[in-house]
């Protein structure tokens, strides 16, 4: 029992280690590789090197993309591309419209409490 309660805080801190830091690895990795097999023709994405493009065409021989940039047609691997960079490419243009349908409607509501706030002071 003595040996047991020993080995108690390193069986601890390889749990821990699992839990914290081996685990949420696996996940991602996971991540990446759906990401991966889900691209399709017409997405725009980012490479982990920075290439900012279009996905044209799939090469599966090779396990690789096409892509359409500024330079021209440049082929990369399926991994190469960038999950993180490419949904926060895609993501701006939906937030922009969001972010403008918010301030409109906050300029609309702010209008029609102003004239109540001077119509009340001129009463007075």
């Amino acid at each position: 029992m003595d040996q047991l309660t020993n080995f108690a805080p390193i069986i601890l801190m390889f749990v821990v280690v699992y839990f914290f830091m081996i685990r949420p690895q696996m996940k991602k990795a996971k991540q990446e590789r759906n990401f991966a097999s889900e691209l399709e023709r017409g997405n725009r994405v980012v490479t982990k090197s920075g290439m900012h493009g279009r996905i044209i065409d799939f090469s599966e021989k090779n396990n690789a993309v096409i892509i359409e940039t500024g330079a021209g047609k440049i082929t990369f691997d399926r991994s190469s591309i960038s999950m993180e960079m490419s949904k926060k490419l895609n993501e701006p243009a939906k937030s922009e419209k969001e972010t403008k349908t918010k301030a409109v409607k906050e300029n609309k509501t702010k209008a029609v409490k102003e004239p109540k706030a001077k119509a009340v002071k001129e009463k007075e």
